[in-house]
C-alpha cells in the first residue's frame, strides 16, 4: 500500500554573489578549463563569451517504510548438564545432541542446550531523505534551508527567469521508487502475515543559481565554468 500526494514543495536559494562577482571569478579562472600538460593559455588567449544565470534543481525526497510480519526463528536456552529435556507450554523439548568434540572439550559437566523452534512477531519502522542533483545522481544536500537563504516568491522568480530553469531529469516517481529500495531492507525468505506500507512524507523542488560562463579558447576550443552562486564556488 502507498499513500502519495503528489503535491510538490518549490524552494529556490538566494544567491550570495551577483553578475559582476561572477564575472571576476571567471576572469581569475578563464585558463583552467584548457589547460593540458602539454598547454598553458595566457588569459589573453582565452575570451568570456557569455555568463549566464540558470536555476538548476536539486530533487529531494523522503518518506517512511512501516512493516508488520513474522518469521520462524530458533531461540537456545543452557540448562545443567544433568537435564535431558524442557517442559514449556505443554510440549516436551529435549537437549541438542553433543558431538563428539563437544564432549571431549568440556566434559560430562557441560552446560546442556535446549532449542526453541518459534514465530517472531516484528516490527519495522524506518526513515529517511535522498537528495538527487537534476541529472539523477544521489548527492549529500550541501545547502542550508531557512528564512534567510530562500526566496520569498519563488514561484514568480522562476516564472520570470524559465528560459533558464534545468529541470529535474528524472521523475517524482522515480525517485519516490529510489527511497522505497533504500528503506526496505533485505527480508528474511520465511515470512508470514506481512502488511507492510510506504508513506511519502514530502517531495522537493530545490532550486541553485548557478553562473555558467561559455568560453572560447586557442583554436576556437569551447570550455565552460559553472559557479555556485550560494556557496561562491567554482563547480
Amino acid at each position: 500500500m502507498v499513500k502519495t500526494s503528489h503535491d510538490v514543495k518549490t524552494v529556490v536559494l538566494r544567491k550570495n554573489i551577483d553578475e559582476t562577482e561572477a564575472m571576476d571569478i571567471v576572469n581569475s579562472k578563464k585558463t583552467s578549463p584548457f589547460k593540458s600538460l602539454l598547454s598553458h593559455p595566457k588569459n589573453e588567449d582565452v575570451h568570456v563569451h557569455s555568463l549566464k544565470l540558470y536555476y538548476e534543481c536539486i530533487l529531494m525526497v523522503s518518506g517512511k517504510y512501516v512493516a508488520d510480519y513474522f518469521r520462524k526463528a530458533t531461540h537456545s536456552i543452557s540448562v545443567d548438564s544433568n537435564v535431558s529435556e524442557v517442559s514449556l507450554g505443554g510440549g516436551l523439548f529435549p537437549i541438542r545432541l553433543k558431538s563428539s568434540i563437544v564432549k571431549a572439550f568440556v566434559g560430562k559437566r557441560g552446560k546442556n542446550k535446549v532449542d526453541f523452534k518459534l514465530d517472531e512477531h516484528v516490527f519495522v519502522e524506518e526513515e529517511d531523505e535522498l537528495t538527487f542533483d537534476h541529472h539523477g545522481n544521489e548527492i549529500k544536500f550541501p545547502f542550508k534551508i531557512n528564512s534567510k537563504t530562500v526566496e520569498n516568491y519563488p514561484k514568480q522568480l522562476l516564472e520570470k527567469n524559465e528560459s533558464n530553469i534545468k529541470k529535474p531529469e528524472m521523475t517524482y516517481d522515480a525517485i519516490i521508487d529510489k527511497l522505497k529500495k533504500q528503506l526496505k531492507k533485505p527480508m528474511e525468505t520465511d515470512v508470514k502475515n506481512l502488511k507492510e506500507e510506504f508513506v511519502l512524507r514530502e517531495i522537493s523542488e530545490i532550486y541553485i543559481p548557478i553562473f555558467e560562463a561559455r568560453l572560447i579558447g586557442p583554436k576556437k576550443k569551447v570550455g565552460i565554468i559553472r559557479i555556485d552562486s550560494v556557496r561562491k564556488k567554482v563547480l
